[in-house]
């Protein structure tokens, strides 16, 4: 899944972290948290990566379904840098 940018408003931003970033091919990547409801009444998260480059941004399939926006919001909170690593490996696995 790629280009899911948040020029969509039923997207959510729930977490850009502050001390998290990315180095590889020669430059930083961000990563930021996004959710949208589902038609089911869930909410699903993804992960996007912004290269400080202006490089197109990479963005994760789908990383958690939770019952509520309150439950992605206490997800995207407890990430660890590990997770942002896997998670980049994963994005940059996808067609861009």
């Amino acid at each position: 899944m790629q280009l899911r940018l948040d020029d969509d408003p039923a997207h959510h931003l729930f977490l850009q972290p502050q001390r998290i970033s990315i180095e590889a091919d020669g430059t930083r990547w961000i990563p930021l948290i996004y959710g949208a409801e589902r038609t089911d009444g869930t909410w699903e998260a993804w992960i996007e990566f912004r290269a400080l480059d202006g490089r197109p941004v990479r963005v994760t399939d789908r990383e958690t379904t939770q019952p509520n926006r309150q439950a992605v919001e206490y997800w995207s909170t407890g990430l660890e840098p590990i997770y942002f690593e896997g998670a980049f490996s994963r994005a940059i696995a996808l067609p861009a």
